[in-house]
Formats: C-alpha cells, sequence, structure tokens
C-alpha cells in the first residue's frame, strides 16, 4: 500500500504560481509511477501531468503543458507539480495518484491505485 498527502494548495490570482507536494509512504516509492489529476467545479475528474518511476519520462494534458511541471524526489518520497502562469480554469481541487509501473507514465486514471485526498487550487480572475 502506499498513502499519499497533498499540500500546497490555496488562493493565488490568476498569472501567480503554486507548486503543490505530494508525500508518499508505506512502500518502496521507486517503483510507482506518479500522476497528478485535478476535478473542476460540477465537473469529472481530468489527468494534468504524470512521471514514470525514474523522473525520466513526464506527461501532460494539452492545457497545462508549458506552464505546469511535473518532478519527483526518490530520496525524499515525495512528487510536485510546479504550476506557473496560472488561469481561472485552473480552479480545482488536485489529487495526487500512483501506480505501481516499472515502465512509461499513464494518463489513464483507471490504472491508478493509490489516491490522496486532494487539496483546493482556487486561481481568481
Amino acid at each position: 500500500q502506499v498513502q499519499l498527502v497533498e499540500s500546497g494548495g490555496g488562493l493565488v490570482q490568476a498569472g501567480g504560481s503554486l507548486r503543490l507536494s505530494c508525500a508518499a509512504s508505506g512502500r518502496t516509492f521507486t517503483d510507482v509511477g506518479m500522476g497528478w489529476f485535478r476535478q473542476p467545479p460540477g465537473k469529472e475528474r481530468e489527468f494534468v501531468a504524470a512521471i514514470n518511476w525514474s523522473g525520466a519520462i513526464t506527461g501532460y494534458a494539452a492545457s497545462v503543458r508549458r506552464r505546469f511541471t511535473i518532478s519527483r524526489d526518490n530520496v525524499k518520497n515525495t512528487v510536485y507539480l510546479q504550476m506557473n502562469s496560472l488561469k481561472p480554469e485552473d480552479t480545482a481541487v488536485y489529487y495526487c495518484a500512483g501506480r505501481r509501473s516499472s515502465g512509461a507514465y499513464s494518463a489513464a486514471e483507471s490504472e491508478y491505485g493509490y489516491w490522496g485526498q486532494g487539496t483546493q487550487v482556487t486561481v481568481s480572475s
């Protein structure tokens, strides 16, 4: 089992930045692929970014590419989401997720078996 705890959410003005963190515990972190998903108000949860176990392979949703950066620190058992140039449409609950995998990243929500509780990000215009 992997326990995931997100932090770093909050209220920010459009154009600003936030960095989300997701701390993992409970099992070996280096064979767990990680992802960030978000659920905007009144909408379905959607893929944001993902990273493979080593950090060498990353993927992004088109809506956040070149603004968001996912990274991980396997010594600290933590994955990050650096969010720059934030827009009001980025407002959502952001979830960290993990999947047991030694391969590439995945954007498919159904492949993730470990989930955090979510952290609210609100971007004001």
